[in-house]
């Protein structure tokens, strides 16, 4: 097992996460730093410790063997991630079993994506302190940028051929009862993959809800086993040129509407939830999910980043922190521990 680069709190004041990021090549080299919290944090490095943290171009991953204390939960806000064994509440503590092989795995899945991981680890220090509208254009920025880049060409390359969805009449059914509308995903041969027509009928669907102000109540569920798993793969790669595909994506945002419509939207999740079927929801006001829920980020092992919404409005019902570990670890997530981190607000 290769030894993952580590440095303490002095260390950090230091500066020790300076040196260059990236080789000869351009590739970049240690992607990503340990930061050892077990022995706290001197307050006279704090300043230093948490200004270089929040500057790093490294993906900056804390250790703690325990709770840690009022100095050390504040270097932890800025860090990337912070490991730390036994329970942990905070939303910027990861409770794990053994932090330093949990270190380990986190090193690994950077260093098979680290383009991805950093552009993902820097995009999340940004998007929770700038409005929904500036954050979502910031993510799809980073998302283009990443379409044109070496990890999403190894993905293209390696995928197994996937035909396109058959056309259906209605890829989304709306109806009206009272002040309620339902509007339901109508692809359950494809899991209701948010595949392009999917996706225009869906910002049909909640354009109707946002012009009639008699709407007073949206209900967003999907049809079939799973409520969406994500993005259609057969589209993925298929824009004329990456500028096209961010003016697609900030022009049309499903997710955009539900934050807007936000407290008149609840929607209804079930089955494997993957990709933009988790990131849509978050902006919802209300999310409920059946008990075998589970929650799942694939980007970062195809070279991108979540794309539809998921680096705004995830962080901001989890953290930062736990969202990162979410697209790093690529492990789908349950519903209990949804509810418990916030990402769903009812399961049952």
């Amino acid at each position: 097992m290769v030894a993952v680069p580590m440095t303490d709190p002095a260390g950090l004041a230091a500066d020790d996460a300076r040196p260059p990021l990236l080789d000869a090549s351009g590739r970049p080299k240690t992607p990503l730093m340990g930061v050892d919290l077990r022995k706290g944090v001197d307050p006279d490095d704090l300043v230093g410790a948490v200004g270089h943290a929040r500057d790093s171009d490294r993906l900056l991953v804390g250790v703690a063997d325990g709770p840690l204390d009022p100095p050390a939960l504040v270097l932890a806000e800025a860090l990337d991630l912070t490991l730390s064994e036994g329970e942990a509440q905070d939303a910027r503590l990861l409770p794990v079993p053994d932090a330093e092989a949990a270190l380990a795995e986190t090193d690994a899945a950077v260093a098979a994506h680290p383009t991805a991981a950093l552009v993902l680890a820097r995009l999340l220090r940004i998007t929770q302190a700038v409005p929904v509208r500036a954050a979502l254009d910031a993510e799809s920025f980073a998302y283009s940028t990443l379409l044109g880049g070496a990890e999403f060409a190894r993905w293209l390359d390696g995928r197994a051929p996937r035909a396109e969805a058959l056309s259906t009449p209605d890829p989304v059914l709306v109806a009206r009862d009272g002040d309620r509308l339902t509007v339901t995903l109508n692809l359950p041969t494809r899991r209701n993959a948010l595949g392009r027509r999917l996706r225009a009928a869906l910002v049909d669907a909640l354009d109707l809800a946002i012009l009639d102000d008699t709407v007073e109540r949206v209900v967003l569920d999907g049809a079939g086993p799973v409520f969406s798993s994500g993005g259609d793969l057969a589209e993925f790669g298929t824009a004329p040129d990456a500028a096209t595909a961010h003016l697609v994506r900030t022009s049309a945002s499903p997710g955009l509407l539900v934050h807007r419509l936000r407290d008149r939207v609840e929607v209804r999740m079930k089955g494997a939830c993957a990709g933009a079927g988790v990131e849509i929801p978050a902006f919802a006001a209300r999310v409920r999910a059946e008990p075998d829920t589970t929650f799942w980020l694939p980007e970062i092992a195809m070279g991108l980043i979540p794309g539809a919404g998921g680096t705004v409005s995830i962080p901001r019902r989890v953290g930062r922190w736990r969202t990162l570990h979410l697209a790093l670890s690529g492990v789908p997530l349950d519903a209990p521990t949804a509810l418990a981190w916030g990402l769903v607000d009812e399961v049952g």
